[in-house]
């Protein structure tokens, strides 16, 4: 007689803990943050104006404008990337089919009506911020002006000249980098080099960037002048015989420490500015580099950079890093040796993209490049895509590119920006 009591008793247990799971699991859902993703290229040049309300120059808004799509080639799956949804829409729904991309568009005054979002721009600074709030983001989910400050004191570049004495680990690692604050100081470096690179403390991708050949002259002048006034001071550099640009890329998860997330070996145009990257394997850069660097030196930098970057900027920064790099070349032994601090960008990068499109959407087998190109003239860059969208049609096997062309972002008869990869089929990891 004692067991249906008993059976109840058990029942009515056994259904008030589902009911208080199933209430922890809803919980749980309603918690959870929806990654939304912002392309905000002119990211270095707010930085660099520390206004709130900067305005970037038209160029820079119709890159932002045009390539609003490419996050979401490194976007995590069930995540949204902000852009307009008239010529972007379909485009996401074709990649969706082509690829399995889950990641889907959300506009800007859908974006008012949104909680509990993870919001990923390109680079956090005040401006980004500012454009949030004007649309209706909740405050509380964007960073404080305070943490915004920290962000832009270790962007500048002055960091990266402290940091570089750490990597020097032995023969194989050369470079020199100066923060200069004094009118003297900027003229005596000028004119101690026979050739010298002078750079803007914020700044990137090429940009604020000042190439002298030993003579002090009154533009050069004017220019640091300028540059000192605004942001504490000038960066100076000696020139070296560059023969390979590389990165390490690295993400910190706000606990504190950095993690590695791969190589970028990527293209510079005679101004220093980013042309692509090669989309291969880690393990083929490896080879790349071993060629001129014992492999081991890179294992020894890769290991100390982890430890420094975490120790600098781990419980300041939630997000990816990358630390520019260079072989250059010495008339003595060791020949070749690694540049191992160029500049570091506390921001999502274009090496940390083609990472990802190589590691997720291209066919193991295959290799290939990944490339941001601009064209002035109207029209230019339409031709340019149907022309290889033609000569290479795209193959897809097992859900990866396998080989041919593919713009990963809609092409329109009016674009000038045009970001796309050339896959060919190799047995090359």
């Amino acid at each position: 007689m004692l067991l249906i009591p008993t059976f109840c008793l058990l029942l009515s247990f056994l259904t008030i803990s589902c009911i208080y799971l199933q209430n922890n699991v809803l919980n749980s859902f309603e918690m959870a943050k929806k990654a939304l993703y912002i392309f905000n290229p002119e990211h270095d040049l707010a930085l660099a104006s520390g206004e709130t309300n900067y305005m970037a120059p038209a160029s820079a808004r119709q890159m932002a404008s045009e390539l609003a799509l490419l996050p979401m080639w490194y976007a995590e799956e069930g995540s949204v990337v902000l852009a307009p949804s008239a010529y972007n829409l379909d485009y996401v729904k074709k990649i969706q089919e082509l690829l399995g991309l889950s990641v889907d568009l959300m506009t800007e005054p859908e974006l008012a009506s949104e909680r509990n979002l993870d919001i990923r721009p390109w680079g956090w600074d005040i401006a980004i911020r500012k454009r949030l709030l004007d649309l209706g983001v909740e405050e509380s989910e964007l960073p404080s002006i305070e943490q915004l400050d920290k962000l832009r004191f270790c962007s500048h570049r002055s960091c990266a000249v402290g940091l570089l004495p750490q990597l020097q680990l032995g023969a194989c690692f050369c470079g020199e980098s100066f923060y200069l604050t004094f009118p003297e100081e900027w003229k005596s470096f000028v004119e101690s080099h026979d050739t010298c690179l002078l750079k803007a403390p914020l700044s990137g991708s090429g940009k604020g960037l000042n190439w002298c050949k030993g003579v002090y002259t009154p533009s050069i002048s004017g220019w640091c002048s300028r540059i000192g006034n605004q942001q504490g001071g000038v960066i100076g550099e000696p020139l070296y015989n560059k023969v390979e640009d590389f990165a390490m890329e690295f993400r910190s998860s706000g606990n504190g420490r950095f993690g590695f997330a791969g190589y970028s070996q990527f293209r510079t145009g005679g101004s220093g500015a980013y042309e692509g990257n090669l989309l291969i394997s880690d393990a083929a850069i490896e080879r790349n580099l071993s060629e001129y660097i014992p492999v081991e030196e890179i294992y020894k930098l890769r290991d100390r950079l982890e430890q420094e970057l975490s120790l600098r900027f781990g419980t300041i920064y939630n997000g990816y890093l990358g630390v520019d790099m260079m072989i250059c070349r010495f008339p003595e032994s060791p020949v070749y040796r690694i540049h191992p601090c160029v500049e570091i960008n506390l921001r999502m990068n274009m090496g940390v993209v083609a990472r990802h499109i190589y590691d997720h959407y291209v066919y193991p087998t295959s290799t290939g490049a990944f490339q941001i190109s601009y064209y002035p003239t109207e029209g230019t860059a339409w031709r340019a895509h149907k022309e290889m969208e033609e000569a290479y049609p795209l193959e897809i096997e097992q859900g990866r590119i396998k080989s041919g062309y593919l713009s990963l972002v809609p092409a329109h008869k009016k674009s000038s920006y045009r970001a796309w990869v050339f896959i060919s089929k190799s047995v090359f990891l």
